[in-house]
C-alpha cells in the first residue's frame, strides 16, 4: 500500500501533519510499548494533542487504565471523540497539564503512575521540558515506573542519519526559536537533577528512539 503524501509540517494538534505522522507511526511505538508497559496498572500520557495515540494504544492493553493530558483544552474534545469512536473504556476524561508549570502536575497523594509516555514533543519542543517531564516522574511515578520519550534525536552531538539532518534543516528554515532535533544527552542531562536517569535507547523505524528514564 502507498503511503499517503506528507502534509507541510506544522506542529498544531489537529493539523494534517500532525494526523500524518500519527498514522505512520503507530505500530513501531505499539510494539515497543509492550515491551515496555506493565500488564495492568496506571500510565499518564503527555501532550495527548487529537487523541489518536492513546485510544490506538488502549485496546491492546485491556487491563491498563490511560490518563490522556495537554496544556491545550481545545484538543480535550477531539480525544473525548476518538475514545468514544473506539469505545475505549479505560481512556480517562483528558486533564491538563503545562509542563513549564508545576503547579498543574497531578496531585501524586491521589494516584502514582506505572509510566508516563509523551510522542513526538522534542522537535518543537526545548530541552527544557524535559525538566518537567522529569520533575512531573519523580513526584508521580510509582518507584519501579518508567517514562517513555518517542522521536527523532541526535546522538552525542551527530545526526543518525542523513534523513533526521535534512528533517532538522527543514525544521530549522522556519525559524521558529527551540524548532529542531535535539540530543539525547542534553535530555539526559535536564533529567537529572531530579532523581531521574536514562536507562535504555531503544532503536525504532524511520529513524526515531524511544528514550527509557527511570528514576535512580
Amino acid at each position: 500500500m502507498t503511503e499517503a503524501p506528507r502534509p507541510p509540517i506544522d506542529p498544531y494538534p489537529l493539523s494534517p501533519y500532525v494526523a500524518w505522522a500519527g498514522n505512520r507511526n503507530k505500530e513501531p511505538i505499539l510494539a515497543a510499548l509492550k515491551s515496555l508497559l506493565p500488564e495492568k496498572g496506571d500510565v499518564l500520557e503527555l501532550a495527548t494533542g487529537a487523541g489518536l495515540h492513546v485510544n490506538y494504544f488502549a485496546p491492546h492493553f485491556p487491563n491498563l487504565t490511560f490518563q490522556p493530558s495537554d496544556y491545550d483544552v481545545d484538543v480535550f474534545e477531539s480525544i473525548k471523540a476518538k475514545r468514544a469512536q473506539t469505545g475505549n473504556a479505560n481512556v480517562l476524561d483528558p486533564i491538563r497539564i503545562d509542563l513549564t508549570d508545576p503547579a498543574s502536575f497531578p496531585d501524586p497523594a491521589q494516584k502514582r503512575y506505572d509510566a508516563i509516555f509523551v510522542i513526538n514533543i522534542f522537535q518543537v519542543a526545548p530541552v527544557a521540558i524535559n525538566d518537567g517531564i522529569a520533575h512531573l516522574g519523580k513526584n508521580v511515578l510509582k518507584e519501579d515506573g518508567l517514562i517513555a520519550i518517542y522521536g527523532p534525536f541526535k546522538r552525542d552531538g551527530a545526526y543518525t542519519t542523513e534523513s533526521n539532518a535534512a528533517f532538522d534543516k527543514e525544521i530549522l528554515a522556519a525559524k521558529v526559536p527551540e524548532w529542531g532535533l535535539k540530543d539525547i544527552r542534553d535530555l539526559e542531562k535536564a533529567a537529572a537533577p531530579h532523581g531521574v536517569i536514562l536507562d535504555k535507547v531503544l532503536e525504532l523505524p524511520a529513524n526515531n528512539f524511544v528514550l527509557v528514564f527511570k528514576k535512580a
